[in-house]
């Protein structure tokens, strides 16, 4: 069997998601790196709600459960992994997985990027909404008939039927009219800002900063990459494209057909929450996957 990992990103988030990782060894040296780097606790943080709703604190804890749980699949003799992708701040994950960076300096990287973008939504206000049962081209078109001049944008391109938009609260809020007068789901998401829009763009200079003085090394599996939703599989590249993701959409549901393309024949989510996992089928029936929350799970999976 060849197994694609898929990490979760923001969103995903849950109370107490970083507890069952602290059973396993491999897991708490991730946790326990992950707490010194940021200078609390990360799973007394992943009880505090408050903290969970800050992209600050958020993106730093999902990339330490994320990689915490490829860890344990590992220790629990998961070998046959052909190709990885993470989904926005679940990408440095993803290039930890295939080490092209190393987990302090994907800690610190991460750090940066979600105070940066914490900053960013808090100086220029936005708000992402789901837009259920269309696929990327329509959602386009509701985001023109809405953007009236303001920053508006199909930011996570997620499956043929789910796309997400981003933008300023005011052309969001008239999105979400546009989409009830067409009979369109829409579900406004838990986010602290416009993310992968230009609203983000106080955002980009900080993390290439730090990227500049960051190792970045060819990856050891190929990385389906963001902002092409392509294989990448050379360190040029993606520093490249790292750099322009906060900014960028997401092509969510490309990535995950090159890995299959790629040969995938199983994929595995790593991380809390099983949001990639319903995703899979949506973006083709054919597609096998199983979410890994606990190392119970990866116990199961590699068995």
């Amino acid at each position: 069997m060849a197994t694609a990992v898929l990490f979760p990103g923001q969103g995903s988030q849950a109370v107490g998601m970083a507890d069952g990782w602290t059973a396993h060894p491999a897991g708490k040296v991730v946790l326990d790196a992950a707490s010194e780097a940021l200078g609390r606790s990360i799973v007394e943080g992943c009880h505090d709600e408050d903290a969970l709703k800050t992209t600050d604190f958020v993106q730093p804890a999902l990339l330490a459960c994320d990689v915490a749980a490829f860890r344990v699949l590992q220790a629990s003799g998961l070998t046959d992994v052909v190709g990885v992708a993470g989904h926005s701040v679940g990408e440095f994950a993803a290039m930890v997985a295939a080490d092209a960076i190393v987990l302090p300096d994907a800690l610190h990287l991460v750090v940066i990027r979600g105070a940066a973008m914490q900053r960013a939504g808090e100086e220029r206000p936005g708000a992402m909404v789901a837009l259920l049962g269309v696929d990327a081209n329509a959602a386009e078109e509701l985001c023109a008939a809405a953007r009236d001049g303001d920053d508006l944008v199909v930011a996570n391109r997620n499956s043929p039927v789910q796309s997400v938009a981003s933008g300023s609260v005011v052309a969001i809020e008239r999105l979400e009219s546009a989409a009830k007068h067409a009979k369109i789901r829409s579900v406004r998401l838990p986010v602290a800002g416009a993310f992968h829009s230009e609203l983000m763009r106080p955002a980009v200079q900080p993390v290439l900063d730090v990227l500049a003085h960051v190792g970045v090394s060819d990856p050891v599996f190929p990385i389906a990459e963001n902002v092409t939703g392509e294989l990448v599989t050379d360190a040029g590249t993606l520093r490249e494209l790292v750099g322009r993701q906060v900014v960028s959409p997401v092509r969510w549901q490309d990535g995950v057909r090159a890995l299959a393309a790629a040969g995938a024949t199983r994929f595995v989510e790593a991380g809390p929450g099983d949001v990639l996992t319903k995703l899979l089928k949506r973006i083709d029936p054919a597609l096998a996957g199983v979410a890994v929350g606990s190392p119970g799970d990866a116990a199961a999976v590699v068995a």
